[in-house]
């Protein structure tokens, strides 16, 4: 008789290839138990034992009977999920993206997956199974340790340390492992907890029969011992009737809303919850808010410039999947990237709509949410690690949390939404496609988003569009070579017209004494005249703080990070000079800490000290600040743009932050402070940043009735990037900078790859990077730059060495990356190089 199909499947012996969220090389492999066999498939969580004692979650990514060559085959210990929490469309971009970025798949998969998703291993403490009870020779702290130990069932490492305030801990728990007085053992832990909500409905026969409901009323309210329980029953219907709910009384309620209530007894609602006249549940709900939507997408009315262009990307899809909308500020892009969103939407695809900035999503989520209600998702960091979670499985499972077909069929985000485990999309919106930010910096992987979202589209056969009024040299080098399509909108929506842009000359102007503090006169008059006329006023200036540095007049130096070559930036609200890189702050002295003079002073300023002197000069005008400093919690994003919006806040001082893609109709003036700062950073970027980010902010100004006024101050006033914002001329931009881009063989033209070592020591970093420099021309010759030490040569204490590499954009690059990768592992083969930090930025 032939043994049963299950049985044979469970008794064959089976691998699995785990992935672990660790920067190391490749999967691992474990032996599957016969007790998990055809439990297990791609893209689900494992635990499984990795190290010296320790437990880690990874992700199946191969099953297979391929018996490993190395001996001791560890097993899986258990498995987490039922279902896969990752797609195999969304595992291929992880692989593109460790490929390109030359990082490992680990690393991308620790960017990707929510942190709450990565379950880590714990270290518990328990007591050893032959501990006599012998405390005598235990010093203080360890004995605080044991009497925790013995009177908790459960103890791990990290509460033992917060609970008993200590935060060297590991050495008296070895100790005491030592002592054989306890032992450890490694345990998984899951931080995710789904959310849980009580509620309180009438049990029967009450909640269907109104007589006997009443009847109840009467008979406890007859007895003084009973009474305040009909007070609890009667403050149970006032909620129900709150809530709108009228002679319906198994309606439920949440308990909070009763049981926080001063009105009631709580002695009395539990003995109304022991006779079961009030039943109590607990449900698992979502921590995510649902929305209704108030418009219809066709009630939107295109201009006809608007309806061109709409038109125009649906036939550039044809021919190409990736398009580029070149429209002016204020054009109204917005309004088509919602009817091309209504129609992919309607053909049950999904639609990804990538920003720039956290800043901006509070502004367009609410304009989206008027015509897609809780179709739209939004996800990005400022979200905690629980929310995070339950937007990915609704995006990956709409089902979850009660949610219906439809639900998160739009997800609204910044770069790390592009890792979302999307099944169906059919169209990805990359808005400002020229913002820097798109580009993650640290940790790795060094992804573009703008890039990684073509790539997601062409896995999903879906389109990209690429939305932005100052275009990335890339992106139009792309249109200009026909891999991109193109559309032009170059008509302001409605009657709004572009700003009339000035630029005041600081050095004249400073000559003849038409400044006060750090605004000429030209500017004040503007900002005056806005405000008379109850508008609004933005003032641009990229550099936070309240000066940018304390300087000695004496010595010529200023106070350094003790930790990173900068100086520190002085923060008034805080009297403290911070440094930007590491956080290092010291109280601002009273003396030059190098040679002891006093003739001390600040010089430069950032948003704060700007904020001060406005506030001098408009002593009646509301004035906010938006940078890094006043957005730190979860909502000061939305509740600042809020405030803008609704016209309680006068000026806006920020950093880049409000040259972003914000939409605000009685702003009039416009000013940029400084513009030296932009167009003179040592950067081969810096001319086409200087101009995204001046017309960017320009473009704020006048973008519905009110007409708009932009002032740029600046001590370099004949700058040409200074004249092609005045002009609006992005072309004339492109042409001079693709020039020069060619003639010094830089990107776009090129692929840039930049190497970071990083060390403590400089001498050691110093050896190793003209060793690695070494091999490197060996391979690639003249396409090597450096090593050189880069504008900030220390942070956080190491010292940082930069080796820059050009490729040519053809074939051949696969093949140069394979090299590079070897030369690598051969460099870190090194003994003497071991701990030299190296990190690779592609396209940096």
């Amino acid at each position: 008789m032939n043994p049963h199909p299950r049985n044979m499947k469970e008794m064959q012996t089976y691998f699995a290839d785990i992935l672990l969220p660790l920067p190391l090389p490749g999967t691992f492999t474990y032996r599957v138990p016969q007790a998990l066999n055809g439990m297990l498939d791609f893209g689900m969580r494992v635990v499984v034992p990795f190290g010296k004692n320790k437990l880690r979650s990874g992700l199946v990514v191969k099953m297979h009977q391929n018996v490993p060559q190395q001996v001791n085959i560890k097993y899986i210990v258990d498995v987490i999920d039922r279902e896969p929490i990752v797609s195999e469309r969304q595992f291929k971009l992880w692989q593109w993206i460790a490929d390109y970025y030359l990082c490992t798949l680990g690393e991308v998969m620790a960017c990707a997956l929510p942190s709450a998703l990565k379950l880590a291993g714990e270290t518990r403490v328990l007591l050893h199974p032959h501990f006599d009870g012998d405390i005598s020779g235990l010093t203080e702290n360890e004995l605080r340790i044991v009497e925790t130990v013995a009177n908790q069932k459960k103890s791990v490492v990290s509460e033992l340390s917060r609970t008993l305030d200590l935060p060297k801990i590991l050495p008296i728990i070895k100790t005491l492992v030592e002592k054989q007085v306890i032992v450890t053992e490694e345990e998984i832990s899951d931080p995710y907890k789904p959310k849980h909500e009580t509620y309180l409905t009438l049990a029967e026969p009450y909640a269907h029969d109104e007589k006997q409901l009443y009847a109840l009323l009467d008979e406890l309210e007859r007895s003084k011992r009973t009474a305040k329980q009909a007070e609890v029953i009667l403050f149970f219907l006032t909620i129900l009737q709150k809530n709108g709910i009228v002679n319906n009384f198994s309606q439920r309620i949440k308990k909070k809303d009763l049981t926080e209530s001063e009105r009631i007894s709580k002695s009395s609602f539990q003995k109304l919850i022991e006779k079961q006249v009030i039943i109590q549940h607990e449900e698992v709900i979502s921590r995510l808010v649902d929305y209704d939507a108030q418009l219809d997408a066709a009630s939107i009315e295109l201009s006809e410039a608007q309806q061109t262009a709409h038109d125009s990307i649906l036939r550039s899809f044809e021919q190409h999947p990736t398009v580029l909308l070149h429209g002016v500020t204020g054009s109204g892009k917005t309004e088509i990237y919602i009817k091309l969103i209504d129609e992919v939407l309607k053909s049950g695809k999904q639609v990804l709509y990538l920003l720039p900035e956290i800043a901006l999503t509070s502004q367009i989520v609410n304009r989206l949410r008027k015509y897609f209600g809780d179709k739209v998702g939004v996800y990005h960091s400022r979200f905690n690690e629980y929310e995070r979670v339950e937007i990915w499985e609704r995006v990956l499972n709409n089902d979850k949390y009660g949610s219906t077909s439809g639900k998160y069929q739009l997800i609204l985000g910044a770069r790390s939404a592009l890792l979302l485990p999307f099944n169906n999309l059919g169209l990805i919106i990359v808005d400002e496609e020229h913002d820097s930010s798109y580009k993650q910096m640290d940790p790795a992987p060094r992804y573009h988003a703008r890039d990684c979202a073509i790539i997601l589209s062409h896995l999903h056969q879906a389109k990209t569009l690429l939305g932005t009024a100052t275009p990335s040299l890339e992106s139009f080098f792309n249109v200009k070579q026909n891999k991109f399509g193109y559309v032009l909108l170059n008509q302001r929506y409605a009657k709004s017209v572009l700003p009339d842009v000035w630029v005041v000359d600081m050095a004249e102007s400073v000559r003849q004494r038409k400044v006060n503090g750090l605004f000429s006169n030209f500017l004040i008059e503007k900002i005056g005249a806005a405000l008379d006329r109850h508008e609004q006023v933005i003032l641009f200036q990229n550099r936070r703080g309240f000066s940018p540095r304390l300087h000695c007049n004496s010595c010529q130096t200023s106070p350094t990070c003790k930790y990173c070559d900068v100086t520190l930036t002085y923060h008034k609200r805080l009297n403290l000079l911070k440094c930007h890189y590491c956080g290092y702050a010291i109280e601002v002295p009273r003396e030059c800490p190098t040679c002891h003079s006093l003739d001390i002073e600040m010089r430069g300023f950032g948003t704060e000290k700007v904020e001060e002197q406005l506030a001098e000069i408009f002593p009646n005008a509301v004035i906010q600040r938006m940078d890094l400093d006043t957005t730190r919690q979860k909502t000061a994003y939305q509740q600042i743009i809020s405030d803008f919006e609704t016209h309680r806040t006068d000026i806006l001082v920020g950093t880049q932050m409000v040259t972003k893609g914000l939409d605000f109709d009685r702003v009039s003036v416009v000013g940029v402070l400084n513009a030296d700062n932009l167009i003179s950073f040592p950067d081969f970027r810096s001319f086409e940043r200087a101009f995204q980010t001046m017309a960017q902010v320009s473009g704020r100004a006048g973008r519905k009735e009110v007409p708009g006024t932009v002032v740029i101050q600046s001590y370099q006033p004949n700058h040409p990037a200074l004249k092609y914002v005045v002009s609006n001329d992005f072309n004339a931009m492109y042409n001079t900078q693709i020039a020069e881009r060619k003639q010094f063989f830089y990107p776009p033209v090129c692929r840039l790859i930049k190497l970071t070592l990083k060390h403590q020591d400089e001498h050691l970093l110093n050896r190793a990077s003209q060793e690695l420099a070494t091999a490197l021309r060996q391979s690639f010759a003249n396409r090597v730059l450096g090593p050189e030490y880069p504008l900030v040569s220390r942070v956080q204490t190491y010292y940082l060495k930069d080796i820059w590499l050009k490729f040519d954009k053809d074939a051949q690059l696969a093949v140069q990356k394979d090299v590079l990768r070897r030369i690598l592992a051969d460099f870190r083969t090194h003994t003497e190089f071991r701990n030299v930090h190296v990190v690779v930025n592609v396209d940096a």
